[in-house]
């Protein structure tokens, strides 16, 4: 067992409400034990599971690939569809995996490439955001990075307390870096200032405040300019990367060259330009990203509801 799972853990945790949570944390140490082909042939399983009961989750990813890829026709789409809830299965265990799958087992499933970038950026001596989005390997992306580069994860915090805590204390272990709360603002400046780097996915609706509507596959989304305040607080050069499950079963890890001229003078322009990288990469592997979110939920003035 890791040593996070201390007898302290447990007995602040030993309450009934978070027997469930002890039970499926349990049960992901165990699937990060299994070979790798069966985990993704278990989570393909799953996830048809979850799609066929989950009408509401069904609903929302329906819609939003009606909306990003209106050029599909419904049976396309469906299998699209059908395909994403698979990746979702096989996230379930890639969240495993990165976890708690030893090191050199890990590093034998992918490959980072682009290291060379994330080096350049470190030698300005100004930290890094770590830009990225919300993909089902985005948890095994991360564990793959951190084999070779340390990084400080950026979370949400969860309501179950065990889990939270549990999650935050296993990031940090295997990342290097404390975890930083999502709202902490200052927190990730005192990391960028240090020359560190942030860990940082702005492609869900966070809220109205400090927010702009601009197009994600054409479509009006709500989306954060914070990328561009704390790159111009910081000075930190902004460095793109995304997660990929090849075609067969194993991950490559995509670092870019950090931005040229970003921040600039329009936040508006520098959160479509942060979409447009996003989009790029969904469209890449589109069963990949992270339809179940509701990332049209707010609409513009006048525009109707769309789920």
């Amino acid at each position: 067992m890791s040593s996070v799972f201390t007898r302290d853990l447990l007995r602040r945790h030993a309450a009934a409400r978070y027997w469930p949570v002890w039970l499926g944390l349990g049960a992901m140490k165990l699937m990060a034990a299994l070979p790798h082909r069966l985990q993704l042939a278990l989570g393909r399983g799953l996830g048809r599971l979850y799609g066929r009961l989950d009408r509401h989750r069904r609903h929302v990813v329906a819609t939003n690939l009606r909306l990003c890829f209106p050029a599909l026709d419904e049976a396309a789409r469906a299998r699209l569809a059908r395909a994403h809830f698979e990746a979702l299965g096989m996230g379930i265990f890639e969240v495993a995996s990165g976890y708690w799958a030893p090191r050199a087992r890990l590093a034998a499933l992918g490959e980072v490439c682009g290291l060379e970038h994330f080096d350049a950026a470190a030698a300005r001596g100004r930290g890094i955001i770590l830009l990225t989005g919300h993909f089902t390997t985005l948890e095994i992306g991360a564990g793959l990075l951190a084999l070779h580069r340390s990084f400080h994860p950026m979370q949400r915090r969860n309501e179950n307390a065990l889990f939270n805590e549990v999650m935050s204390a296993e990031r940090a272990r295997r990342t290097g870096g404390a975890c930083i709360d999502r709202g902490d603002l200052r927190g990730m400046l005192r990391v960028l200032r240090r020359n560190g780097a942030v860990w940082y996915a702005p492609d869900q609706d966070y809220g109205a405040q400090g927010t702009v509507f601009v197009p994600f596959f054409g479509v009006a989304a709500r989306t954060i300019t914070a990328t561009s305040r704390l790159a111009r607080m910081s000075g930190a050069a902004v460095l793109p990367y995304w997660p990929e499950r090849l075609a067969d079963g194993r991950y490559r890890v995509h670092i870019l060259p950090m931005l040229e001229d970003f921040p600039s003078a329009d936040e508006t322009a520098d959160a479509a330009r942060i979409n447009r990288l996003i989009e790029d990469w969904a469209r890449r592997a589109p069963e990949q990203y992270y339809w179940v979110h509701r990332r049209f939920k707010a609409r513009p003035a006048g525009e109707p509801p769309v789920y």
